[in-house]
């Protein structure tokens, strides 16, 4: 089952806007707040590749960061992406 989740700082101003963008979506999501938490900071470089913040993966899909996300959208891909993570969650 694929499901969307989004590694963020609880000061980080992209990622305040990336956790609005996808709460304007509806999206379910897992928030994993690395603003503490090294282990899991960790984690998300190593998915990633990346070292700022938020990160955005749907499944193992790696979107990006809010930059990514907020293009995505401007181009009408996000919502199918999204789409297809919902119906997979529905569907187990």
């Amino acid at each position: 089952m694929q499901h969307t989740e989004i590694y963020f700082k609880s000061w980080c101003p992209y990622s305040r806007r990336a956790l609005r963008l996808l709460d304007r979506k509806g999206v379910n999501y897992t928030a994993i707040d690395v603003t503490d938490d090294r282990e899991r900071e960790l984690e998300m470089r190593e998915r990633a590749g990346r070292t700022s913040v938020p990160q955005i993966f749907v499944g193992d899909q790696h979107l990006g960061g809010y930059d990514d996300i907020a293009a995505l959208d401007k181009a009408g891909e996000l919502d199918r992406l999204l789409a297809a993570d919902q119906q997979t969650e529905k569907a187990a």
